[in-house]
């Protein structure tokens, strides 16, 4: 007897689907960004141990989307992997999909996290400042 015939959701269908519809290097890129967000779906344990500047890793001359949101994820290990997600996400989609040159993408994506980093600095700066002043008062 065969096993019951599995129900996909719609979700998995278009995805099936629209991988279909790509040609080899396509769904290469697609396989590769999916096990990226597979192994991003940890949360991050290592609470203070993070550094509070960014590494300053080196933009390789060579290098795909994903490799490089995998630099920039390790590059700046201080920031929020869930803010910066979607946004990640869409300018893959772009290279993806739309077929957006990697190089521009990158250059989103170094711009995406550079700002993130600013506002997480931002962020750190007034929660020093506010702390100082509840312990003047």
């Amino acid at each position: 007897m065969l096993p019951p015939k599995s129900r996909s959701s719609s979700q998995e269908q278009e995805l099936l689907r629209l991988f279909s519809s790509l040609e080899p290097a396509q769904r290469q890129s697609l396989l590769d960004f999916a096990r990226f967000l597979s192994s991003q779906a940890g949360p991050n344990e290592a609470g203070s141990d993070l550094p509070s500047e960014p590494l300053g890793l080196p933009r390789p001359d060579q290098e795909t989307v994903v490799e490089a949101i995998r630099r920039l994820s390790r590059n700046y290990p201080m920031l929020n992997r869930d803010e910066l997600l979607h946004e990640s996400a869409a300018l893959m989609s772009g290279h993806v999909l739309q077929g957006r040159p990697a190089s521009e993408v990158i250059d989103d994506l170094e711009a995406l996290f550079a700002k993130a980093w600013a506002a997480h600095q931002s962020a750190s700066t007034e929660d020093v400042s506010r702390e100082r002043g509840s312990k003047r008062q």
